[in-house]
């Protein structure tokens, strides 16, 4: 194919098809926290650290990388003193990213160009070094996944019920806080700060729309993350569109899809249901008259 005739192209796939794989396993497990919208959070206190770099004239990228953990962290510190307001940490943190990342852009003026790419995705933005960090983040979410699947599992649905089984739950709770962090600065140079969220979410919530177990749901958000963001930099190569867009695009129109045809199906069992209660029933009348000695006149 064409489109990978050029090196760019290439490690925009590679890119791609590393962050397709962990990125949806994490929004698995963040929907089923209830903490969809930690992703958005700590892609702006990611934009913010790209800023910081490039004030103080750092690798905006490390800069990014460290400050999205640094954010991550804070968040879980601040969900463990408000308890029952639980979205007031995601609140303060995000609005406090979004504000550092406005101060420190207005510091330096010749960074729109540079912004723009990390604010919507841009294929060429993706660096070799970027690459790296993607796979890595790739592997070690990976191995934590699969070693702590049994743990996390049951952290995910019942912290309490986690700790009583002498489960760590605040040190994995602050170790599943920092992989997200990792896994939204990496992905920032496909999607961009804007739509990270929906690489995150998109499939997951596709694959808790239609599947009926824990392990199906994974392997469903996975596949679609991979196909959505694939046919996703293919067309933005082709249409010359930007890559983040396009991409959260595609995945709304397979989670669109996913539910109208899910309804469909599900009317159709339900049409179906009825038409074989009301045969049923018939059968059984038939029978009954059948069954009923006549009356001797």
């Amino acid at each position: 194919m064409a489109v990978f005739e050029y090196e760019f192209m290439q490690r925009a796939f590679w890119a791609g098809g590393l962050i397709g794989v962990i990125a949806p396993i994490l929004g698995v497990y963040l929907m089923l926290r209830r903490q969809v919208l930690m992703a958005d959070t700590l892609s702006h206190v990611s934009l913010a650290g790209v800023a910081l770099g490039s004030v103080m004239n750092l690798d905006p990228v490390i800069c990014g990388f460290a400050i999205a953990i640094i954010g991550a962290l804070l968040v879980e510190q601040l969900r463990r003193n408000y308890l029952t307001y639980s979205e007031v940490p995601v609140a303060i943190i995000m609005t406090s990213g979004l504000a550092l990342a406005v101060v420190l852009m207005s510091l330096k003026t010749n960074l729109s160009k540079t912004f723009s790419s990390y604010l919507f995705g841009s294929i060429v933005a993706v660096s070799d070094m970027q690459l790296w960090i993607m796979a890595a983040v790739c592997v070690i979410g990976l191995i934590f996944f699969i070693v702590l699947r049994r743990p996390l599992y049951n952290l995910t649905f019942d912290e309490e019920t986690a700790s009583i089984g002498g489960i760590q739950v605040k040190g994995l709770s602050f170790a599943f806080a920092v992989l997200t962090g990792m896994t939204v600065a990496s992905a920032m140079p496909i999607v961009g700060v804007l739509l990270v969220s929906a690489l995150i979410v998109l499939p997951a919530a596709l694959a808790l729309r239609l599947s009926r177990s824990f392990t199906a749901a994974i392997l469903i958000a996975v596949v679609t993350g991979l196909i959505g963001i694939f046919s996703g930099l293919t067309t933005s190569y082709h249409l010359n569109t930007p890559p983040g867009g396009t991409i959260a695009l595609i995945l709304l129109v397979f989670l669109l899809i996913g539910i109208s045809a899910q309804k469909l199906i599900g009317r159709y069992n339900r049409k179906r249901h009825r038409k074989e209660r009301k045969q049923q029933r018939a059968t059984l009348f038939i029978h009954s008259r059948e069954n009923t000695p006549h009356e001797i006149q």
